[in-house]
């Protein structure tokens, strides 16, 4: 009964005094958060000198007409507001045409690559998945080995395999096929595939779309797809980055949880209807994370262009982030560059919330569905 009334006395009873080391734990929580800000200040301070503080000065750029002579901070440079972005959606002339250019360009290049990209890593995850699998580790290797290998390096080796007198066009040949001049090649893939079975004239376009369009480019101009140049691009990047987001599904798919997919099978759910509705829905957050690094690695592609066409022919392989280079590099216009930089942060900012939207949760519909589908 001592003991009780002890226990009781030193802590538990509501009219009792509150416990020392209750009164002592805040004191210890504040010296923890600041010994944590203490091991990360550095990594602050260093993502502040070299992260936050250009995206600002960039920023400021961008309102001013500057040629990189003089201290922009300085007021040495005009403040023209915002004349660089009226300049790229608005006013009609070479930079707006360039512009627009290099977003056609580039939105078919993201609307190629990452749905392509995405496939072909969550294929080869799946099959080097599989239990029955002899070798998986050569075939990981295999398959990573395009990733780690320097982008300036591929660029290089392509552009020998893609000459009009190349690996490429040889074996083609061996199959009756006629390859084209690849990096000399500015003809839309749509309208050569269209012209292939007759449909359209690619020398002669119709006056309905040749001489109506909008923002600068005629219809013909917007529809005509990525060009044969930027098909070699675009085979360059699949490549190379598959190998990476296979890695990411690979960890994702070993997570499953093997009596979730034995209860699918029990259900008499199929291939298929497994991928579909238990698979595919476990992968959804590595889905969302894989989408999201390759829209923004589409949209921000400048190496592989630099090295393989710069920009041409015809301007179809321009992008905007080697648009941005050339105008602030070249041609001294680093508000205008500094301006499509943040032109594209806002694209890749609305792309990511319409996927993340897209792949939102929805409850386990789509379990349910399947389990009164297979009954």
């Amino acid at each position: 009964m001592s003991t009780v009334t002890a226990t009781s006395t030193s802590g538990t009873d509501p009219g009792s005094q509150t416990p020392a080391a209750v009164r002592r734990r805040p004191r210890r929580e504040g010296r923890q958060g600041l010994w944590g800000w203490a091991f990360v200040s550095p990594m602050v301070v260093v993502l502040g000198l070299f992260l936050a503080l250009p995206v600002v000065m960039a920023l400021w750029v961008s309102l001013l007409d500057w040629d990189g002579q003089s201290n922009p901070f300085s007021g040495a440079a005009d403040f023209v507001g915002l004349a660089n972005y009226k300049g790229l959606f608005a006013d009609q002339g070479l930079t707006r045409t360039l512009f627009m250019t290099s977003l056609r360009n580039n939105l078919y290049y993201v609307l190629l690559v990452v749905p392509l990209q995405t496939a072909l890593a969550l294929g080869l995850a799946l099959a080097v998945n599989q239990r029955r699998l002899k070798g998986k580790g050569a075939f990981r290797t295999a398959f990573y080995f395009p990733s780690v290998t320097s982008s300036i390096a591929v660029s290089t080796v392509f552009l020998f395999l893609f000459q009009s007198s190349g690996a490429v066009n040889n074996l083609l040949k061996w199959v009756g096929i006629q390859g084209p001049n690849w990096f000399t090649d500015a003809r839309g893939l749509v309208w050569v595939a269209l012209g292939g079975v007759g449909l359209v004239d690619p020398d002669s376009p119709p006056a309905a779309l040749a001489d109506h369009g909008v923002l600068g480019l005629s219809w013909w101009d917007w529809l005509s797809g990525p060009s044969v140049a930027m098909c070699t691009i675009i085979l360059l990047v699949i490549w190379t980055t598959s190998g990476t987001f296979m890695l990411m599904f690979l960890a994702a798919l070993q997570d499953i949880p093997e009596a979730q997919l034995e209860s699918a099978r029990l259900d008499g759910a199929n291939r298929r209807q497994t991928l579909r509705h238990v698979i595919l829905p476990a992968l959804r957050p590595v889905l969302f994370l894989v989408i999201t690094l390759g829209l923004i690695g589409t949209w921000q592609v400048f190496d592989q262009v630099y090295v393989m066409s710069q920009g041409q022919p015809a301007n179809t392989t321009l992008t905007p982030a080697f648009l941005s280079y050339s105008l602030s590099f070249k041609d001294a216009q680093y508000g205008t560059g500094a301006a499509i930089s943040f032109v594209l942060l806002a694209i890749i900012l609305v792309m990511t919330g319409i996927q993340r939207f897209a792949l939102r949760e929805r409850d386990g519909r789509g379990w349910r569905r399947m389990r009164r589908t297979t009954r």
